[in-house]
């Protein structure tokens, strides 16, 4: 008989990338170089979007809300992966395990919804210029991101108290620098299909519907665009858009690999392959939207190169 411990461990050991130990600490560098990054990037354009009274816009409410997503999945998942990597501190409890879990799974789709906002965004301001300011206001945009922020909160908890209730007798070795809902479920002796089932169906409610509103977006985009008479009007319209479509290729391009070999390639892709694209996944937005909306939007350009002048005519001054 199996003693309620063995169905229930109250420790799980997190492996880090299987079959590449060895080079764990070669791996921490980038894996550290970028986290670095991503806080000093999101953090600084969370103070611009505070300090700035050109910033007070919708546009960039909506980027607040996506770099405090971003800092928060960042810190959800790099500092216990590096003290993998430098310290062999692999031993996570099974509750701290699950709300590791929660926070990655609610907040990659709260940047999902964040994204899709910012897409509708653009499509108010191209096609209802005038409009704008009347559509997009305050409370609607604190709605809308509170609505997207709940949706992720329901969908994802029902996820983390199904793997909760299963029993865990293959022993509790995960192999993975994070808690992800599947890595945490194979572990089970249990009937998983509920599991596997619900999690299709988040995807596709989260990732399926924001895609759709993108697709729909920009599809109206690209019409209003298209059908404007002057070239410098056109290539302004489509130079707005710019960091909102790089930052969904770096968001959806390596999610979209991570969820369909982790389901459908998981006897040709080698695992070490697939968690390093799952780390890359939750660590590559992060880093590289501060640098696309920090080189692609002017406004944010002007500020800085503000910010950085004032500093020198202080130096100056003080010496």
């Amino acid at each position: 008989m199996l003693n309620q411990t063995e169905l229930s461990p109250s420790t799980l050991i997190l492996n880090g990338i299987p079959g590449l130990e060895d080079m764990h600490i070669w791996i921490s560098f980038p894996f550290f170089s970028m986290y670095v990054m991503a806080m000093a990037g999101n953090c600084g354009l969370l103070y611009l979007i505070h300090h700035e009274d050109s910033l007070h816009r919708p546009m960039y409410y909506f980027l607040a809300m996506l770099s405090a997503t971003d800092l928060v999945i960042c810190s959800s998942t790099i500092p216990k992966a590096l003290c993998i990597f430098w310290f062999h501190l692999k031993e996570i409890g099974l509750d701290e395990c699950l709300t590791q879990m929660f926070f990655i799974h609610t907040f990659t789709g709260m940047e999902s919804g964040v994204l899709m906002l910012m897409a509708l965004d653009r499509y108010v301001a191209i096609c209802y210029p005038l409009r704008y300011s009347n559509i997009l206001t305050n409370p609607v945009i604190l709605r809308s991101g509170l609505a997207t922020f709940l949706r992720g909160v329901l969908l994802v908890i029902p996820c983390t108290f199904l793997t909760k209730r299963l029993p865990y007798c293959r022993g509790n070795i995960i192999p993975h620098t994070y808690c992800d809902h599947m890595s945490v479920a194979k572990l089970s002796c249990g009937d998983i299909r509920v599991n596997t089932i619900y999690g299709l169906l988040v995807a596709l409610l989260i990732g399926g519907f924001d895609i759709l509103c993108i697709t729909v977006s920009y599809t109206m985009i690209l019409r209003a665009v298209v059908s404007l008479s002057s070239a410098d009007a056109r290539q302004k319209a489509f130079g707005t858009c710019t960091a909102h479509i790089c930052a969904i290729v770096f968001s959806y391009s390596p999610a979209f690999f991570s969820f369909f070999s982790h389901r459908f390639g998981h006897h040709t892709i080698p695992p070490s392959c697939h968690i390093i694209v799952a780390n890359i996944y939750l660590l590559l937005p992060p880093t590289m939207n501060p640098i696309v909306y920090g080189v692609k939007t002017k406004q944010i350009r002007d500020c800085v190169v503000r910010i950085f002048s004032g500093v020198k005519d202080i130096k100056s001054y003080s010496m």
